[in-house]
């Protein structure tokens, strides 16, 4: 079987849960100092690479990685001709253009000849180019946030998740330039060549991502209190049930949503459920 080599963020806001996703998946990660490069897996088939992620998407284009973890913005900036396979559902951001609070701009058609301070020179001058309107790119390293109150920029595209240090720093909202998330991308000779690990590598990440927000869920229960105690449990696809040897009650299992979980035991116990368990589910296969 072909050989996966995975290229991950070395830092950065989505470094960690990418890390978690990777132990939930079973791929476990072998690290041996603080500033590897290049990592082996439990997997000796798929190898990890540690670099930026603005680099990732460039790195899988070309075929250094045949994979790569990192957030559409990335892709998008770098232009990156890949392929995208999953979207892991963490690391939501909006790419915005914003102004200061107090700036006369109303909308992107009125900043014509404007300064747009940002991290993602590639994505602005596509955007300001679709809609016709001329600007002065001005690319920056990180909190780009500050280049308005400096005098430096007449705004900024900068990502954004909960627009909190936007409103710190006295800036709106002009237009949303796209969404992101985390995604799994790959090389597209690689896709064709190397399909059945990858095949493999994405589901174990789907099987993580399906039992976000699951429980497992295991109960007793008398034979005559079950279709009362069936009748409260909002399972995928009904709970299973089994038979407890020389009694007569059964136990029932099922998947519940967590969201749930709090109101649901409390209802169960009063109906005569007993022996209760709730347990984590780091992995589903559906």
């Amino acid at each position: 079987m072909a050989k996966i080599r995975l290229a991950i963020p070395n830092k950065g806001r989505i470094a960690e849960p990418i890390n978690d996703l990777m132990d939930k998946a079973g791929i476990h990660i072998n690290m041996t100092g603080s500033r590897q490069l290049i990592a082996k897996t439990i997997d000796p088939e798929i190898e990890v690479l540690f670099v930026r992620p603005i680099d990732i998407p460039e790195y899988v284009a070309k075929g250094v990685a045949d994979l790569g973890i990192t957030g559409l913005d990335m892709v998008a900036e770098r232009r990156a001709d890949v392929a995208r396979l999953l979207d892991l559902k963490f690391g939501s951001a909006k790419l915005v253009i914003a102004v200061p609070q107090e700036s006369p701009i109303t909308s992107v058609e009125t900043m014509n000849g404007c300064r747009i301070a940002t991290e993602f020179p590639s994505i602005c001058k596509d955007f300001f180019a679709e809609r016709s309107v001329e600007v002065n790119i001005i690319e920056v390293s990180g909190a780009c946030e500050a280049a308005p109150h400096l005098g430096i920029a007449d705004g900024i595209a900068d990502l954004t998740s909960s627009g909190t240090t936007l409103e710190v720093n006295k800036l709106r909202i002009v237009e949303e330039i796209l969404a992101s998330t985390t995604n799994v991308i790959a090389n597209k000779t690689s896709l064709v060549e190397k399909h059945e690990k990858i095949e493999e590598i994405l589901l174990a990440f789907e099987s993580v991502i399906a039992a976000k927000g699951q429980c497992y869920l295991m109960l007793n229960v008398k034979r005559e209190k079950l279709e009362e105690i069936k009748a409260l449990i909002p399972g995928l696809g009904g709970p299973t049930i089994m038979d407890i040897a020389g009694s007569g009650s059964v136990a029932l299992h099922a998947v519940v949503s967590t969201n749930k979980v709090y109101q649901l035991i409390n209802q169960l116990k009063r109906a005569g459920a007993r022996d209760i368990l709730v347990l984590d589910i780091m992995r589903m296969v559906r």
